[in-house]
């Protein structure tokens, strides 16, 4: 079995037999890992409080190709993150973020995604309870960008014409984003954007960290990720933890 060293993050977590877990990791070098803990229940030598979720260090794994499941030698942690699990808001979001991650993340080496993860977490450890929602709209989005599926907000997804900054424009989740009017008018079905979303979809996706959503907005902006999700990157399967963040079913 080869070693392999890199950095992870702890995206779930759960007890196995009597003294051991099962982890599930996203790593720099290795994509989303499922590794097995010996002993973790019965000794904190070894890994400390490294194996809490969303905690994030250096994995040393053992791996062997065809194999579904490591073994963690060993976790140095940097860092925990104890405000993601201190307020509900923020334990939701981040939740939603590992669920998109885990159920969509390849097992091939991604540093974007693994960056855009750990900095997903960052940014909703920090966020205040009224701004957590849209920090983990921009999570999300972002997460979905590093995937590969990024919507198109400044030129049309059918002919890739340009789109003025001030147009309302129809959002299509089938063609990946916005339409320019020749094409939104033969789009059957989508969604109009006025220009100030379209310019809070561009934000959520590439800059303002400082974005604090209405609860209106928040809504809207919810429902418009959960509609393309559902387009681009079901399985068929419900995103439970999704759900529940933008439900807020506590």
């Amino acid at each position: 079995m080869a070693l392999l060293a890199t950095d992870a993050i702890v995206l779930h977590a759960f007890d196995y037999l009597e003294s051991s877990r099962i982890l599930r990791l996203v790593t720099r070098e290795g994509g989303v890992r499922s590794v097995l803990a010996k002993g973790a229940r019965r000794s904190s030598r070894r890994f400390g409080g490294g194996l809490d979720l969303f905690a994030q260090g250096t994995a040393h794994l053992y791996t062997k190709p065809g194999r579904d499941l490591d073994t963690l030698a060993g976790f140095d942690i940097a860092r925990s993150r104890p405000a993601l699990g201190e307020d509900l808001g923020r334990f939701t979001g981040a939740s939603a973020v590992a669920e998109l991650t885990l159920r969509f993340g390849g097992e091939a080496a991604d540093g974007g995604l693994f960056d855009a993860v750990s900095n997903a977490f960052d940014a909703i450890a920090v966020a205040s309870a009224g701004s957590a929602s849209t920090a983990t709209l921009a999570s999300a989005w972002r997460v979905v960008a590093e995937l590969g599926f990024a919507p198109a907000t400044d030129i049309c997804g059918e002919c890739h014409a340009p789109i003025a900054p001030d147009a309302t424009t129809m959002f299509s989740h089938a063609a990946g984003g916005t339409l320019c009017q020749r094409c939104g008018r033969t789009a059957p079905a989508g969604r109009l954007l006025p220009p100030d979303a379209r310019h809070t979809l561009r934000q959520l996706l590439y800059g303002d960290d400082s974005l604090t959503l209405d609860e209106p907005s928040a809504r809207a902006h919810q429902r418009l990720l959960r509609e393309f999700l559902a387009e681009h990157l079901s399985d068929g399967r419900p995103l439970k933890a999704l759900e529940l963040w933008e439900d807020r079913r506590w």
